[in-house]
């Protein structure tokens, strides 16, 4: 069974950091390039951060360019998220994504909150 469990989420105030972790089972986690998305309530999904298969390439959406880190580790099948300098604008649900061929695989997302 494909799935992806993201972990890592809570609360933190402004200034702060969070690491999120997303674990891939029932694919070839190394063969597939791997998102982050955030969503807050009422407004679109958002793309964050994008890795490639193998890890060498990166990019960010321009709002967390610079704060946030995308990494992998395909020996453990996760995929990781680290945010620093969070802002109150960083409060949203964080989702873990791989697009498998023609399926979409999401997870069930972590809440991160951001108050001053």
């Amino acid at each position: 069974q494909v799935q992806l469990v993201e972990s890592g989420g809570g609360s933190v105030q402004t200034g702060g950091s969070l690491r999120l972790s997303c674990a891939g089972s029932g694919f070839s986690f190394s063969s597939f390039g791997m998102k982050w998305y955030r969503q807050v309530p009422g407004k679109e999904r958002e793309r964050v951060a994008y890795i490639s298969s193998g890890g060498d390439i990166t990019n960010y959406a321009d709002s967390v360019k610079g704060r946030f880190t995308i990494s992998r580790d395909n020996a453990k099948k996760r995929v990781y998220l680290q945010m620093n300098s969070l802002k109150s604008d960083d409060t949203a649900v964080y989702y873990c994504y791989v697009l498998l061929f023609s399926l979409d695989v999401w997870g069930k997302g972590t809440q991160v909150t951001v108050s001053s």
